[in-house]
């Protein structure tokens, strides 16, 4: 492992320590004696969780609002969209919010696009500042520590430390399929990489966190030429790239809704409407090469394994759900292309996860029964 790796692993292997012994170790007194030499540090791309993405919207003619308010808008200029979303009770905005924030499946080119007459951008892309966490409560989850943390041995934002935000709503694509926002989001990301690696003459460490790392980065990389990989990036390291609670919580999401939205002001219930509309929304469903013929959801009717995951989409409510599922999510759990660069994965133990979810009176909306 080469020396700029080694300080780069440093700061954030410390991280996983408790607070006390953190602030102990990584004192001044204990930095890397060449901390600030930039010229010697391979570049850095953050990519954050999925909340931590900012969203702009603009809404032309062609956006027919449910309720006359939610067109107060219209014809005017970019306004925040997922950005300051405690605001939105406050405003009356929840319910337009949650209708300009939908997406639609389109079958005939089998992607997905924006409602109608809405018009979405991401905001800072390339600055390692340029995303933050929704959640009040949690101002620094966004990879803030880790920012800070190679800013302290020497990173500087828009020189050696960027940042890579996406429109989390989407699903990156396997080779094969179509997707016009992450075909555009690939080429900025390639360009980015490039522009870096030239820049300081050494390969770029990509990280990414959450869903950042599970989706977006591993399936750019995946993506990429091998020449490519193999030219640009010198290690991928991801950091919690799998569900904290399990892979069925993206089962119980998709039937009773996020129950980690509260601060958006919404309820969960109009939120579900929402969050089906999403293509992560069934992008991590449990996967039969996993979980084979094991029931994981218990009903009094019947049960559902991971072969039955359109089955259960039907029985939630969701069966505009199934072909978008089939078409695009069942070839992701057959893709198992290994990314074929040095890679670090950082992840939890001893989580509690779930085994099955019982709905015995098939209530699915009802988050408590499980």
């Amino acid at each position: 492992m080469s020396n700029p790796l080694l300080r780069l692993l440093f700061p954030l292997l410390l991280l996983l320590l408790p607070p006390p012994l953190r602030d102990t170790y990584f004192s001044a007194s204990h930095r890397p004696k060449d901390a600030g030499c930039s010229g010697e540090l391979h570049p850095v791309v953050l990519v954050p969780g999925q909340s931590c993405n900012d969203l702009e919207a603009r809404l032309t003619e062609a956006y027919k609002p449910s309720a006359p308010r939610c067109g107060a808008m219209k014809g005017n200029e970019w306004f925040g969209l997922w950005k300051n979303v405690s605001d939105l009770a406050a405003h009356d905005y929840v319910d337009c919010f949650v209708e300009q924030m939908r997406l639609v499946y389109d079958p005939a080119i089998n992607d997905y696009r924006n409602l109608p007459g809405v018009e979405t951008r991401v905001l800072n892309f390339g600055s390692a500042r340029g995303f933050r966490d929704k959640d009040p409560l949690y101002p620094k989850r966004c990879v803030d520590s880790i920012r800070e943390a190679l800013e302290i041995v020497g990173y500087r934002d828009g020189d050696t430390l960027f940042g890579a935000p996406y429109d989390w709503r989407y699903a990156p694509p396997v080779p094969g399929q179509q997707s016009q926002v992450y075909s555009c989001y690939f080429k900025q990301f390639k360009s980015l990489v490039e522009a870096a690696s030239k820049k300081h003459h050494k390969k770029v460490i990509i990280f990414g966190h959450s869903y950042g790392g599970m989706v977006v980065v591993l399936e750019f990389v995946r993506n990429a030429p091998l020449a490519w990989r193999n030219k640009y990036i010198n290690h991928l390291i991801l950091v919690a790239p799998v569900l904290s609670a399990g892979f069925l919580q993206q089962a119980r999401t998709i039937a009773s809704g996020p129950a980690d939205f509260g601060y958006v002001g919404a309820t969960q219930s109009s939120i579900r409407t929402m969050w089906r509309s999403f293509e992560t929304g069934t992008v991590d469903l449990p996967s039969p090469k996993v979980f084979g013929h094991k029931p994981l959801v218990i009903t009094k009717q019947r049960n559902y394994s991971a072969y039955d995951m359109e089955d259960f989409l039907v029985a939630i409510g969701f069966s505009d759900g199934v072909q978008p599922f089939r078409r695009r999510m069942v070839p992701k759990m057959r893709y198992f292309k290994a990314p074929m660069v040095p890679i670090t994965c950082i992840n939890g133990v001893g989580i509690r996860t779930a085994e099955q979810l019982v709905y015995w009176e098939s209530d699915y909306y009802d988050s408590s029964q499980n």
